[in-house]
């Protein structure tokens, strides 16, 4: 592959999730009760390219779609419209052995270590399962394979025989790494993968990732609430509002001068040594509901530079400089 071509793109993914209604909410409409059908728009048209070897960020609130794109990037759910490349390739029209390598080129690691780990089955069938289904690795060297992956991951192969409640929160978020791992995979979403961990071993677990990524030559959309865990992970940065990415900047930059509004008052959150006798001030309002999302731009609500045209027309994604992007109003006027 070119190192030109991407290695993930996304092309105007959306994504809506909608609740039929049951039999009740069907007979209550019928009699004119208002009730009907309710539409969440989860990711509205968003496009990003994620070039070989990078670790993208990707920063928002919760609710605001971070993890369906992410799961979208992954294959596991099915976008509403747009289309995700993989190497250059649309991975809907893939068929076949190239539709196999796709899929497993990219792989997820999830949030909670504990849920994502079947209860019931022994750590080196969690891990060494997917790899001999596939046909990476014949069933006699599989047990080799997991204790190569445990090792690589920072875990003793003896503890192979084990069940994830035998683990603490740390080693099982080792473990789903070298599940994700075992498949032989270019890419990884990492779907809030420190979030539930203490500080201390959320940083043990940063350096694993960086460790892995220069090990295997990886790639990450690394998906997090917390600007202060991307900060030092990532390459770039992108900061995501209500179902739609607002700004797109290399990461030292966006922390030297965010763009957006929202991400400019996303970094004053973040805590800062030396900052002293600073006023904590949130941002003002509630994230507005998926169910019915702001017209206009859909920060316009809580931001405030929000003028008449941002209540109307949905500003674009667009470079304001080389490699920045935002999509604020008060762009066109600068």
């Amino acid at each position: 592959m070119s190192e030109a071509v991407p290695i993930i793109e996304a092309r105007g993914l959306s994504k809506r999730f909608t609740r039929k209604l049951d039999l009740a909410g069907r007979i209550a409409a019928r009699l004119g009760m208002g009730v009907k059908e309710e539409t969440v728009h989860a990711v509205d048209n968003v496009s990003f390219a994620i070039k070989r070897g990078e670790v993208v960020g990707l920063v928002g609130e919760s609710g605001c779609g971070k993890s369906t794109l992410g799961r979208m990037i992954a294959g596991l759910i099915e976008p509403s419209r747009g289309t995700v490349l993989v190497k250059g390739r649309d991975r809907a029209t893939l068929q076949g052995n190239e539709a196999k390598q796709a899929r497993l080129a990219v792989q997820m690691i999830f949030q909670d270590p504990f849920a994502s780990l079947n209860p019931r089955i022994r750590i080196e069938t969690i891990i060494g399962e997917a790899p001999v289904v596939h046909g990476l690795v014949p069933k006699r060297q599989v047990g080799a394979y997991v204790d190569d992956l445990l090792r690589q991951v920072g875990l003793d192969p003896e503890f192979r025989r084990r069940y994830p409640h035998q683990f603490s929160g740390g080693q099982r978020s080792r473990i789903g790494i070298a599940r994700a791992l075992a498949v032989k995979p270019e890419f990884l979403v990492c779907d809030e993968a420190v979030a539930a961990l203490d500080v201390s071993i959320q940083a043990q677990i940063l350096n694993l990732f960086m460790d892995l990524r220069e090990a295997l030559n990886l790639t990450y959309l690394f998906i997090s609430h917390d600007l202060g865990v991307v900060q030092h992970i990532s390459d770039r940065i992108f900061i995501m509002y209500l179902g739609r990415i607002v700004e797109m900047a290399p990461t030292e930059e966006f922390f030297k001068k965010p763009n957006h509004p929202y991400a400019q008052a996303l970094l004053a959150e973040v805590p800062r040594l030396g900052l002293t006798k600073r006023q904590f001030k949130p941002i003002e309002g509630e994230i507005p509901s998926p169910l019915d999302p702001p017209s206009g731009c859909h920060f316009h609500p809580r931001c405030p530079f929000a003028s008449v045209r941002c209540r109307q027309e949905a500003p674009k994604l667009k470079e304001i400089a080389p490699g920045r992007f935002s999509a604020c109003h008060l762009n066109d006027a600068s």
